[in-house]
């Protein structure tokens, strides 16, 4: 499935405009945390709010949600009168989006630069999901978080998600500075949040995180019985969550990125290629985008390589070149060795696997996600008061 007319189209991130990274910002500039930017424009919206739940849904792009739509009524209805499109940031995928959530900040820097970066000086691949405290997490991402920004402005700060991803090296780079909880399921999810959003007087910010409909996507694809399934379950939680808001608080729904099913003729095998090996000596990223950490002298015949094999079904480009274009925005030094020399970002409906160096699952998903078109790129922010 590609989706609606222009959701292959590629979208730019639009950091410090309208992006994912731009969201908790302006909920703190709400709660009245000084310097904190607002450049959603949230402040005259939810004027006299002092509690926000800020909700992620792991896999709801703007462009699912027309085909959630009949399984998902309160999502559509929030969507026609309360909603707007952002930009995930550049990998659109799960790791980079939550901690640029949780940092503010673009990936370049915050670090967490794509699903697996090579630790740079090794050959070792850290893949983000999998991650637990080697790298020492505060270290491998640097940058403190809104919610601890928000701590220290007096704002009573909780973050609820699934309990198993309490303490991972993931949570710590993306949450770290709220108090955690944990919560299985919609309505405990449901539960957990508006008893943290009821609590106290003062100024509130609770985090909540659903991973589902991202997990039936990758699983079975956008739209499958499952994922239909999933999508009902993000509308128990969205009613119970608008219903129960108290009056001073409001609801604001985003996204880490949207999905697209990848066709098994579009897919191309990179451990099974010798011309696509050649001259590599590490491979990470995912299969949407894929960063080639090459041998020695071997830059130009990699990117000649892959140009020629893969042709018009992605682009592939330098380290350098996607720097200087902004796609991670700034990146400092430490942090550019995460970043392949070569970075293969697939077009349309395409995809490089790596069935030999990556888990087998990673080749028998059918939703994937990670490039820049509309559909992966583009993503809700959906503001409700109480």
């Amino acid at each position: 499935m590609s989706g609606p007319p222009g959701s292959l189209e590629i979208v730019a991130p639009r950091y410090g405009e309208a992006s994912l990274a731009d969201v908790l910002p302006a909920a703190l500039a709400v709660l009245g945390v000084p310097g904190a930017a607002d450049t959603l424009g949230l402040r005259t919206t939810l004027d006299g709010v002092r509690r926000v739940a800020v909700l992620l849904v792991d896999g709801l792009g703007w462009h699912q949600i027309p085909t959630a739509a009949p399984y998902a009524p309160t999502l559509a209805a929030l969507a026609a009168t309360a909603g707007r499109p952002l930009t995930s940031p550049f990998p659109s995928t799960t790791p980079t989006s939550l901690v640029t959530l949780g940092t503010g900040t673009a990936p370049g820097a915050h670090g967490v630069l794509g699903f697996t970066l090579r630790i740079p000086g090794t050959d070792r691949v850290l893949n983000h999901v999998e991650w637990a405290a080697d790298p020492e997490p505060t270290r491998w991402q640097p940058v403190p978080t809104q919610l601890q920004r928000a701590q220290a402005a007096g704002v009573a700060v909780t973050v609820v998600s699934r309990p198993e991803f309490g303490g991972s090296g993931l949570t710590v780079a993306a949450n770290r500075g709220g108090d955690y909880r944990g919560a299985t399921g919609v309505d405990a999810l449901a539960g957990q949040m508006l008893t943290a959003l009821a609590a106290g007087s003062g100024p509130t910010l609770v985090s909540g995180y659903h991973p589902d409909l991202d997990r039936h996507g990758h699983l079975t694809g956008v739209d499958s019985v499952p994922w239909r399934t999933a999508a009902a379950d993000v509308d128990r939680l969205l009613a119970r969550l608008v219903d129960g808001l108290p009056p001073d608080a409001a609801l604001l729904v985003t996204a880490d990125h949207g999905q697209l099913d990848i066709p098994a003729g579009h897919r191309v095998d990179l451990d099974t290629d010798p011309r696509l090996r050649a001259g590599v000596a590490v491979v990470a990223g995912e299969p949407r985008v894929r960063y080639l950490h090459v041998q020695p002298g071997a830059r130009d015949d990699v990117v000649a390589n892959w140009s020629t094999v893969l042709g018009d079904t992605a682009r592939v480009r330098t380290r350098e070149e996607m720097v200087a274009d902004g796609w991670f925005g700034p990146v400092p030094e430490e942090h550019l060795a995460r970043i392949g020399d070569v970075v293969v970002v697939s077009n349309g409906t395409h995809a490089v696997l790596a069935s030999r160096s990556e888990p087998p699952m990673a080749s028998r998903l059918v939703a994937y996600h990670g490039a820049d078109t509309a559909a992966e790129m583009t993503i809700p922010l959906l503001v409700v008061r109480g």
